[in-house]
């Protein structure tokens, strides 16, 4: 083992009862470098971690081989030996901060906690460390923060909270178990940002458990690639990218993000107009657009005091416009909180249109009328970003793509089964499982019957909000495939939201970008992507990751990331300013600041 090893495993094995899930693993990661495990859903990544941290099922999971910190061995340890190197010589950043957070305790107690345990500190002395570490983090305002609870900040917020915790007792090592795949690309950048700049202060040594080889290409020194529990290739980042020697390789670093950085070609735009034309550029403006937006506006109240009284309002949603034809795919995309969920969860009346209009095929729904909102369940379904929240666990996957059909009266009995079984493989599913329960299916395959229950319908729109977002990148390519090919069969249209301008570029026709409840940009995917003008859009392109190791370099800077952060809590008398844009080129429009 080399001095400078500060993790070192040898011929690691792992079970479960029975069944062996990693095969005699090695690895090596040394002081201030990072190794990037890769893989798949069920590769042994992150069963590694558990391994590693001693968090492994004490009924059920068993290893052998041999896990050394320095120069300890882990393996075989005490829990109260190893209850003393998590978090002061070993710490671990999971994939979904609200569930490492404890909901009721505040945020700045949790952080104290680590830090009074290993570190000792009390009063004076631990309230500063605890600012520090927040600080460190670059989270605004941390004296105010400190005292809020998890559920007040953003995924990106918690995400750098749970950084805060993994560094503040100066670990030796860091586990990062895929910390950003559920981060929209802006704040991705800013956190393997951070990571990479305290790894510098630090000299941590890193394992970045991960499927993404844009976060790879970003992030690593060196690269282990796993498959079904096995080695399949490892090595140096620029020799892995450059010379891949698996095609298992080769698939994943095939599949990652295609769009790198920024090239913008700035446009002086042609002309500035009071309105934004709707149907302009959308793929078929003789007939009626399946659905047109005007002026829509969200609005969440805010109550504060003893007597609840409205104080002010969450504008989430503000004057927002679009039209999308037959057969056609606008990508919404932007940042979290951009308001891109509120509005398809608006289009299907799962939050309160404060104004505007929307019409379905030249109909305007009337939200109030319970015929109007019939016609629209039928005529517009939504596919969610968790396929599994959203089937009945309890009910078998044939029941649950029957059931709207019967429901709306669309087809009954026999008729109802035969397209059903049609429908699973249109997907890409065996009929004969349709006495199946969803916790039967993968993730990927979930989403196949999500998406068979929404055609079910023969719906004219279907809303995808973030419907591949949590998926393999394997799986994540598949499914898009899936969703073109259903289109061109069935015309149907979608208004596809999404973080990852990866895939919006892929399925997209269109594409509008939001930032704080409104689009700023609009046109077709050739232009806002290639050729973005406003600065946001400029930004959100700047963030993506790179495809390969040689490509990195110091993000750019934009006009967006020098704004000061806006909040979208306004007071009661606040009127927003009226829109204005401008024309960059025909369906290309960039709305103007007041």
């Amino acid at each position: 083992m080399k001095n400078n090893s500060i993790l070192s495993i040898r011929d690691l094995h792992i079970s479960f009862g029975a069944v062996p899930v990693v095969h005699g693993l090695n690895l090596e990661i040394e002081a201030g470098k990072t190794l990037a495990l890769v893989g798949e859903s069920g590769s042994g990544k992150s069963v590694t971690s558990l391994a590693v941290m001693g968090l492994l099922p004490e009924a059920t999971g068993h290893a052998t081989g041999s896990v050394r910190l320095g120069d300890t061995e882990l393996l075989g340890l005490s829990e109260n030996r190893m209850r003393s190197i998590r978090g002061s010589q070993i710490s671990m950043i999971f994939q979904e901060p609200m569930t490492s957070l404890n909901p009721v305790q505040r945020i700045g107690d949790q952080l104290a906690e680590v830090i009074r345990l290993h570190r000792g500190l009390k009063g004076t002395a631990l309230r500063e460390a605890v600012l520090e570490m927040l600080r460190k983090v670059r989270i605004p305002d941390p004296e105010t923060r400190m005292k809020q609870y998890p559920h007040t900040f953003s995924g990106g917020m918690r995400q750098r909270v749970m950084i805060a915790m993994a560094l503040a007792c100066n670990p030796k090592l860091i586990i990062a178990d895929e910390p950003t795949t559920a981060l929209d690309v802006t704040v991705q950048a800013q956190i393997l940002d951070l990571l990479r700049e305290l790894q510098r202060e630090t000299g941590t040594a890193i394992l970045f458990i991960t499927h993404d080889m844009g976060v790879v290409a970003e992030m690593a020194d060196h690269v282990l690639v796993m498959q079904k529990g096995r080695e399949i290739e490892r090595g140096e980042v620029h020799e892995i990218f450059s010379n891949p020697k698996d095609d298992y390789t080769r698939t994943l670093i095939a599949a990652a993000p295609s769009l790198v950085g920024l090239s913008v070609k700035r446009v002086v735009p042609l002309e500035v107009l009071q309105e934004l034309p709707l149907t302009e550029g959308s793929s078929d403006t003789k007939d009626a657009p399946v659905i047109t937006v005007n002026d829509l506006c969200v609005r969440f109240p805010v109550r504060s005091g003893l007597l609840s009284r409205l104080t002010g309002n969450v504008h989430a949603v503000e004057n927002v416009s679009f039209a999308i034809g037959k057969g056609e795919t606008l990508g919404l995309v932007g940042e979290s909180g951009s308001g891109k969920s509120t509005i398809g969860k608006a289009i299907i009346d799962l939050a309160p249109v404060h104004a505007g209009r929307i019409q379905l095929s030249g109909q305007e729904i009337d939200y109030k009328d319970p015929k109007s909102l019939s016609a629209l369940r039928r005529d517009v379904q939504m596919i969610f970003q968790d396929p599994f929240g959203s089937l009945n666990a309890r009910q078998t996957i044939g029941s649950a793509i029957m059931e709207p059909m019967t429901v709306h009266g669309l087809a009954q009995g026999k008729e109802a089964r035969e397209k059903m079984h049609w429908l699973l493989e249109r997907v890409g599913l065996d009929p004969r499982r349709a006495a199946s329960l969803p916790h039967e299916f993968s993730g990927g395959q979930r989403q196949r019957i999500c998406i068979a229950r929404a055609l079910a319908m023969s719906p004219k729109l279907i809303i995808a909000d973030e419907a591949v977002s949590a998926l393999d990148v394997a799986i994540k390519g598949q499914i898009i495939d899936l969703m073109i090919d259903l289109q061109k069969e069935f015309g149907v249209s979608y208004l596809f939201i999404s973080h990852d301008m990866a895939a919006v570029e892929k399925i997209c026709d269109r594409v509008a970008v939001m930032y704080f409840g409104e689009i700023v940009e609009i046109g077709a995917k050739k232009d806002v992507i290639a050729n973005p003008v406003h600065p946001y859009t400029q930004r959100l392109l700047s963030a993506i990751p790179v495809t390969h190791p040689a490509q990195r370099k110091a993000r750019i800077i934009t006009a967006a990331d020098k704004e000061k952060p806006r909040s979208p809590l306004k007071s009661l008398d606040y009127s927003p300013p009226v829109s204005r844009w401008a024309r960059a080129s025909d369906g290309h429009y960039i709305r103007q600041s007041a």
